[in-house]
């Protein structure tokens, strides 16, 4: 699972935990009010359902497409191992010269 996919999971998660506990509040409240807040409760409790469902399905989305690039770069690397040596090559030293330039603009700063 890419990170990508789990940060996603967890903000899935921790919305429906919110919802979930407003649901529970409502319901908690509705001994008060019975009719006003049932309803209200129901409502909180589909929107919460809805919410669940919609977040698991853009999740199972996100896992698709990351797994679809993942095989678009391994049949890639089949066919063009020059070209994806050279790109990992450049794309290394640019995160090198870059980790470079931060560290000596850090050290600058002190």
């Amino acid at each position: 699972m890419t990170s990508v996919t789990r940060s996603f999971s967890r903000a899935a998660d921790t919305a429906a935990d919110h919802l979930q506990a407003s649901a529970d509040q409502l319901s908690h409240m509705s001994q008060l009010a019975p009719s006003a807040f049932s309803r209200a409760a129901a409502q909180m409790e589909e929107l919460t359902h809805r919410s669940m469902d919609r977040a698991r399905d853009a999740t199972q989305l996100a896992r698709d497409q990351a797994h679809r690039a993942g095989d678009r770069a391994v049949g890639y690397i089949q066919h063009e191992p020059v070209k994806s040596m050279l790109f990992a090559v450049a794309a290394g030293a640019a995160v090198a010269m870059l980790a470079g330039w931060l560290a000596r603009s850090r050290a600058g700063r002190f």
